[in-house]
């Protein structure tokens, strides 16, 4: 599967491993440079972009989403994403806009934190 584009967002973690593991096993970012900002966490890239800053070592909200709703990644790769979902006992909500055709999957990730991909509407689940 691969990221094709967004801006930042931060996301708290009390599992650093298991949140990187999703994001970077599941979902396709990489790994990338991150300043020493003196608390745990890792930045995560598609192509030279940072797109993720995920931060440990903090309180979690009681509710993960706080007035974040979600975060949206344009995607491709429909078919693979929803196999690599399943994979991994990953459940996720998979949806077709009316009228543009472009397909929407919601998942959440390990801390809660609702993820939207956005697939092209040429895309198929096979």
């Amino acid at each position: 599967m691969a990221i094709d584009g967004m801006n930042h967002f931060t996301v708290l973690t009390a599992d650093l491993d298991a949140t990187r593991g999703f994001y970077v096993g599941v979902l396709g970012l990489a790994i990338g440079p991150r300043p020493d900002l003196g608390f745990p966490g890792v930045w995560l890239y598609v192509g030279d972009a940072a797109v993720l800053h995920v931060i440990a070592g903090r309180p979690l909200p009681p509710d993960p989403a706080g007035v974040l709703d979600h975060m949206a990644f344009s995607a491709s790769e429909l078919g693979a994403t929803v196999a690599r979902l399943e994979a991994h006992s990953i459940p996720y909500t998979l949806r077709r806009q009316n009228q543009s055709g472009t397909w929407q999957l919601f998942c959440f990730d390990p801390s809660g934190a609702r993820v939207e991909l956005d697939f092209g509407a040429h895309e198929t689940t096979d």
